[in-house]
């Protein structure tokens, strides 16, 4: 063997194979992304990660990726041709071939470990890399302008985020690399074995007919009927698979609800209730996965029928070339092996349904919380003018998303170290009209005026993030170096002392924490945090009078120039605030001093 030959034979066909598959990868994908709706949605997702300006390091090891596959193909023709000289060898007894073949075979093996192991690192760095893009770029966007809770507001809200940007993402990045290069590798082997094909079938007799080259054409006859009929029994598969994704997710979803209101469903003894619930969402599971079970039952049993065929349809069609002595045994072995390649490649589609089938549901799963996204992005926001320390609204009215009016026209300012107490009967709008001056509620009217920094939000929930209970307690501003000994003192005045020896230990402090304890961290926070502006939405709702006149007065004592706005029923609430806004529904309100 001409080694010298055969390697420059090699890197021409592989180069030419690259440029030409390049080149055509660049033209159809353009053509697809304007034609077709998932090439789009690829796109849609991805343009910015392939995009060859700012980003040309990905380019790059895409296409050196792409160079790696191509390669290998050269091996697998390699090893064809390896197959008929080596069989050949054998049935004329030749041992000086057969040694020769050997160690031929042990340089194409090497080569071949080599470039496998290098193509499986690259791919998965590459994935990883993707992985990483796709993430962050949806959770900035997510966390940007707070999406995240401004979903809640759209009318068809995408289920399941945390599934979609944890397990969509990484389905997404290794199924599109793996698809990509599977057509890119089984058209290009199908080219360079159905000429192997070509080259070594004969005329073959069907019906009376004499067919030169049948062989070929009797395969790729073969294949396009099975794969026809592949694609009609394998298509529900793309909606169960997306069902799967979306049940599968309500189920953990609702598994993690019981873990954090475990106290609550205890409280309420709804433990059958709550196992009614889930033993119905595992039930939709495991129908669907039934569904699946059945579909593919036929589908992967259809294509066992077209694989075990195709195993001896060479043999029998080369057989007659063969007894007549047209064909010596390595040409035979090299047929059934270019013709089981070649019916792989061409069969690519048709066995990687079912990963189509996964992928365009996690296409429409990820492009639907983009969309979901941008609407978010698109609600209305609140008209706020961040302004020193002021807190202050002018002409402010805000309404239900189905415009229905819950104030009109509120006008009103809270001074240094005055304190506004808002009232009202439930649901008629006051929480709303705190959501409006934190920026959360898109559907406001006016200007609100407010500090850009230094204003802390209290909810009647205290929210408890994970980590230390130190974490907490400063939440959400980073801890000071002397933490420790702020967080001491502020746990005795807020009476919580039996948890100052925990404070670095790290639990899930929301379950341990009563509502009670929850909502004095929140009186702590403030204490840490010292906000010029606080607002408070039923902050002492689990506190009884006597706790709750002594944290108002703390903080009222602790931060004189604090300027306060706070929700609560009690009457008791007078003593701390200075002026009462009375919500009295239909829009109307009014305000009185309470000096």
């Amino acid at each position: 063997m001409d080694w010298t030959k055969e390697l420059l034979e090699s890197a021409l066909w592989v180069g030419s194979a690259f440029l030409i598959s390049s080149l055509l990868l660049v033209i159809i994908g353009f053509i697809l992304i304007k034609t077709t709706k998932w090439a789009a949605q690829f796109w849609q997702l991805s343009g910015h990660y392939f995009n060859p300006v700012k980003n040309p390091l990905t380019v790059f090891t895409f296409a050196f990726i792409l160079l790696l596959s191509l390669f290998g193909v050269r091996i697998s023709v390699l090893f064809s041709n390896w197959y008929n000289v080596m069989y050949s060898a054998l049935q004329k007894l030749d041992e000086h071939t057969f040694w020769v073949q050997s160690v031929v075979f042990a340089v194409l093996a090497s080569i071949h470990i080599v470039r496998a192991l290098l193509s499986y690192y690259l791919q998965q760095r590459f994935t990883i890399k993707w992985r990483e893009t796709l993430n962050n770029t949806l959770l900035d966007r997510w966390m940007a302008k707070k999406n995240y809770y401004r979903l809640y507001y759209l009318p068809d809200a995408a289920d399941n985020p945390d599934q979609r940007i944890q397990q969509d993402i990484l389905s997404f990045a290794q199924l599109s690399l793996e698809l990509v290069l599977g057509v890119i590798s089984s058209m290009v082997s199908a080219v360079a074995f159905t000429i192997i094909l070509w080259n070594l079938s004969g005329e073959i007799q069907i019906l009376g007919f004499t067919i030169d080259r049948g062989m070929v054409f009797a395969l790729f006859i073969y294949v396009l009927v099975a794969t026809v009929f592949a694609f009609k029994i394998g298509r529900p598969l793309i909606q169960l698979n997306f069902l799967n994704e979306r049940l599968n997710a309500n189920y953990r979803y609702s598994l993690i609800r019981v873990r954090e209101y475990a106290d609550s469903i205890a409280v309420y003894a709804g433990e059958k209730i709550e196992q009614n619930q889930l033993a119905q969402r595992f039930t939709n599971v495991i129908n669907n996965m039934w569904d699946i079970v059945h579909r593919n039952i036929k589908f992967q049993g259809f294509n066992f029928f077209i694989t075990q065929t195709s195993a001896i349809f060479p043999f029998i069609l080369q057989a007659p070339r063969y007894f007549a002595g047209k064909l010596d045994l390595g040409g035979m072995v090299q047929t059934a092996q270019a013709f089981g390649n070649l019916s792989d490649n061409l069969s690519f589609f048709r066995n990687a349904y079912d990963s189509f089938a996964q992928y365009r549901a996690v296409l429409d799963r990820l492009t639907g919380f983009q969309y979901n996204l941008e609407q978010a992005e698109d609600l209305p926001t609140p008209n706020i003018e961040e302004q020193g320390d002021m807190i202050r609204l002018e002409n402010v009215s805000v309404s239900t998303p189905d415009g229905r009016c819950l104030v009109k026209n509120v006008s009103l300012e809270v001074n240094e170290g005055e304190a506004l107490l808002i009232q009202g009967q439930t649901g008629s709008g006051k929480t709303t009209l705190l959501r409006a001056m934190a920026g959360l509620w898109p559907y406001c009217e006016g200007k609100i005026i407010r500090p850009s920094k230094d204003i802390l939000f209290i909810s009647q929930n205290t929210y408890i993030p994970e980590g230390r209970l130190l974490d907490a307690l400063f939440y959400p501003d980073v801890i000071p170096d002397n933490a420790e000994v702020l967080a001491k003192e502020v746990l005795h005045k807020v009476s919580l002392s039996h948890l100052i020896d925990k404070l670095t230990q790290e639990v899930n402090w929301s379950s341990v924490l009563s509502t009670g304890e929850k909502q004095r961290i929140a009186f702590a926070r403030i204490l840490l945090n010292q906000p010029k502006v606080a607002v408070l939405d039923e902050a002492t709702a689990a506190l009884d009078e006597g706790l709750e006149y002594a944290m108002y007065k703390l903080i009222r004592e602790t931060l004189p120039q604090l300027r306060l706005v706070s929700i609560g029923h009690r009457s008791t609430l007078y003593t701390h605030h200075t002026a009462l806004l009375k919500i009295e529904g239909k829009g109307q309100w009014t305000i009185q001093s309470l000096n």
